[in-house]
């Protein structure tokens, strides 16, 4: 039997305040539903949060019963469901994320981005700021990796940088050439849409259409050395 339709609103109920950008800028944006349904339920627990820092865990949202019944899609998995909307809301820059222990598991924490989230996490970061029951799994955050241009780029373009986005990025700076890069991130910064979405979206319509310049991917990479990638940081994740 169908679900019942709902019947409507009561008089004065309780309200969840939203910032307008949220409708205006970010809502435009996704397209996803399960990250619609995710976003919105994580802003709707944080505007009820009390204390400090207000965040979410990973943990907290698996046994949540609006996230369980949003996302429990028939034959669908709801961790990987929920991972990959926080995943997205994290590259859209709506959410920040930084590993965590709670009380010995390992888990996400993730707050809302904005000026004094980003302050909270850099605060929690270098360790000026303890949470009770909960410490930062340190190791699995990219520490500080070599100077790269592509992670400057973003930090300077787009916001704080949080494990989940270093690992995308690293695969970006793999397959595309440098010269690509520092120009995709140009033409979103004229846009003024800075997401890393769209910066991607950029690089993947110039592998398949060339560049402006005419050159395509391949020819680009093919003037570089053959090896930057494999005598790398990063090699072992590169084959020939």
């Amino acid at each position: 039997m169908a679900e019942s339709a709902f019947k409507g609103f009561p008089p004065r109920p309780e309200v969840t305040p939203l910032a307008n950008i949220f409708f205006t800028e970010v809502l435009p944006g996704l397209s996803d539903i399960a990250e619609i349904k995710t976003v919105m339920h994580i802003m709707f627990l944080l505007s009820r949060r009390r204390g400090y820092p207000r965040f979410v865990s990973l943990g907290e949202l698996h046994s949540d019963p609006v996230i369980v019944k949003g996302l429990g899609e028939p034959g669908g998995n709801l961790d990987d469901l929920l991972r990959q909307a926080l995943k997205s809301a994290v590259a859209h820059g709506v959410l920040l994320s930084v590993p965590v222990e709670m009380d010995g598991q390992a888990d996400e924490a993730y707050f809302i981005n904005n000026q004094s989230e980003q302050e909270t996490i850099s605060r929690v970061l270098d360790g000026s700021l303890k949470m009770p029951r909960m410490k930062v799994r340190k190791t699995e955050i990219p520490a500080a990796p070599q100077p790269s241009d592509i992670y400057n780029l973003y930090e300077q373009n787009i916001g704080l940088l949080t494990p989940i986005i270093a690992e995308d990025l690293q695969e970006a700076e793999h397959r595309y050439p440098a010269d690509w890069i520092q120009e995709a991130f140009k033409e979103a910064v004229r846009a003024n849409v800075r997401s890393w979405k769209y910066i991607l979206s950029i690089l993947k319509r110039w592998e398949r259409e060339g560049r402006k310049d005419g050159k395509s991917v391949r020819d680009t990479v093919a003037g570089s050395d053959p090896d930057k990638y494999i005598k790398g940081k990063y090699g072992h994740v590169v084959q020939r």
